[in-house]
């Protein structure tokens, strides 16, 4: 991976270029993981977007990313954050064109149709974090003893089918390339045998030494958990915010249980 970002020291663009934009291979990233078939996407929302108006003038504005799961490409954060940088010196003569532009780079570097949000902070746009819907397990009294991946972890409290939704705000792995770690909340929307609330919290603690990327960790967890038996499944990991970026990556078995509209997590 010696070809990414990450890792390196760059100095930040003082210009548009597209060409940052690093894609990964997905069939690289999902080499060693075998993942049943699923929907989903993976969602960007950017914090320090701007650019220059038609008079010479920053513009500031959130910004929402949502690139498909069966694309070709995963994008790498950090060409990701250099390549927004790079548009804070560009002129556009309206909002729509900053859209358009963002939207033909990502998926050509995706190789699939990305959607694009952009709202000007002038539009007054509100945020509400909170807490996803769950029962969570992070208060459960149970010893801990495992910090290394472990699928074997999980259990099977009941066989009988039923709907569950699970959250752990436990979840942090850590990046392939830097080393640094990646916090995030899990959420889980399971129809199937019954997953033991204890054992699914000491499978989320055990992510803590592992080293992958984001949208892997979700696939990882998605498989382990539909190996249980499950007839439906949704796997949504809230990441939290780095250089100006957050990720949360979502999966599930059928479009129908995929949210329309992503929790925005507290710690987002």
């Amino acid at each position: 991976m010696s070809e990414l970002w990450l890792g390196r020291q760059v100095a930040v663009p003082s210009s548009y270029d597209p060409g940052v934009l690093t894609p990964i291979a997905r069939a690289q990233t999902r080499r060693d993981l075998d993942p049943p078939p699923f929907v989903g996407f993976d969602e960007w929302r950017a914090y320090e977007l701007s650019w220059l108006d038609g008079r010479g003038k920053p513009v500031v504005a959130l910004a929402r990313f949502r690139v498909p799961c069966d694309s070709p490409c995963l994008i790498e954060s950090k060409s990701l954050k250099l390549y927004l940088n790079g548009l804070g010196g560009t002129r556009f003569s309206e909002v729509d064109a900053v859209a358009a532009t963002i939207r033909a780079d990502l998926s050509r570097a995706a190789g699939a149709a990305v959607e694009v949000e952009i709202a000007p902070l002038s539009a007054r746009p509100q945020r509400a974090p909170g807490y996803p819907a769950g029962d969570c397990v992070d208060e459960l009294p149970v010893e801990i003893e495992t910090y290394r991946y472990d699928p074997a972890l999980l259990r099977i409290a009941e066989a009988a089918p039923r709907m569950q939704r699970l959250v752990s705000h436990l979840l942090k792995s850590n990046c392939p390339v830097t080393g640094q770690p990646d916090w995030g909340c899990v959420v889980v929307h399971a129809l199937g045998p019954v997953i033991d609330p204890a054992s699914f919290l000491r499978y989320v603690v055990s992510f803590r030494a592992q080293q992958e990327f984001h949208e892997q960790c979700v696939e990882r967890i998605y498989r382990d958990l539909w190996r249980l038996g499950m007839q439906e499944l949704m796997v949504l990991a809230c990441y939290t915010r780095r250089g100006g970026l957050d990720i949360s990556p979502v999966r599930a078995s059928r479009v129908g249980l995929l949210p329309h509209t992503l929790p925005e997590e507290i710690r987002q």
